[in-house]
């Protein structure tokens, strides 16, 4: 079997080093950390005011309002949290795909084996689910000492098979995990879009900051072939005997009308999503990414 830490890559991690990932919204978690959470506790950002009632920890009054109104008020904070986030890796076997050295299967077990190890370095959470048409690996959230392992461990025997099925995978999570969090995705998206769309705005309808990036191969991308050729099903039993130029121009219009949909419905619903190239080094890759979502979040 090969080595899971292939999917760990040094250049990717020391680029991205610097980078804090950040929950763009609000979100539940149980240890006090950097991240704004619904509940109210003590930490440095102040909230709101309200009336003292008996049994108030005295440490809690503003007693300079006291001074100006003869009356008790309690100062509230916004309570900190870290943040717990959920990989989703999809395993299907569409993403087997790949013209370069690695295919999307592989570059796409990097990008979350990288981002595991940066969030686990920031002492957050993090789990995975390895998925086609259902689950087919789980590593609960957490932040133990040997979590990366057991997270590269259970994509490396996740070999792609099977069809994918976002909408029911995106139902589930949002069903299990009802506190708030981080999800991100990893999937090259191929499937019924409408669907997808519905199981994205059920993670958001929950409350989670919601992640996706999407796995492409510079041919689908491109359709660069010319000569007779033959395309093959990944999921699928079909075949087509072609010559590629008479389709080139339609599939790539079809294919952009299925990116900008995609695109829009994530904006729509603040998603973030990125398109990644295999060919692309992964450290610049999700360095770019990463430095464009702090500058907006800062920016908001």
């Amino acid at each position: 079997m090969p080595d899971s830490r292939r999917f760990l890559h040094p250049e990717a991690i020391k680029r991205i080093a610097r980078l804090d990932l950040r929950a763009r919204h609000i979100v539940e978690g149980f240890l006090s950390g950097m991240h704004r959470s619904p509940y109210f506790g003590q930490s440095v950002e102040f909230r709101q005011h309200r009336e003292y009632v008996p049994g108030d920890d005295l440490r809690h009054v503003d007693w300079k309002v006291w001074a100006r109104q003869d009356r008790l008020y309690v100062k509230q904070f916004e309570e900190d949290t870290n943040l717990r986030c959920l990989l989703l890796m999809d395993v299907s076997n569409s993403m087997r795909f790949g013209s370069g050295p690695l295919d999307k299967y592989e570059y796409g077990c990097t990008v979350a084996a990288t981002l595991a190890h940066w969030i686990l370095k920031q002492q957050d959470a993090v789990g995975l689910i390895a998925f086609d048409e259902t689950p087919r690996m789980r590593v609960p959230v957490s932040s133990r000492r040997n979590q990366l392992t057991a997270i590269t461990e259970a994509m490396n025997v996740s070999t792609p098979r099977d069809k994918t099925d976002l909408a029911q995978l995106l139902r589930r999570v949002a069903e299990d995990y009802p506190k708030r969090g981080m999800v991100i995705l990893v999937s090259d998206m191929f499937g019924d879009l409408d669907s997808t769309i519905r199981g994205l705005r059920w993670l958001r309808q929950r409350g989670h900051d919601v992640m996706v990036f999407q796995i492409l191969d510079d041919q689908e991308l491109d359709f660069p072939f010319s000569g007779p050729t033959r395309f093959e099903g990944l999921e699928t039993e079909d075949f087509l005997n072609c010559n590629p130029r008479a389709l080139r121009d339609g599939y790539l219009a079809a294919l952009q009308e299925f990116l900008d949909r995609l695109r829009h419905e994530c904006a729509k619903q603040v998603v973030d999503y990125a398109v990644l190239r295999t060919s692309e080094p992964l450290d610049a890759a999700l360095a770019k990414y990463l430095s464009h979502r702090l500058a907006s979040m800062r920016r908001s």
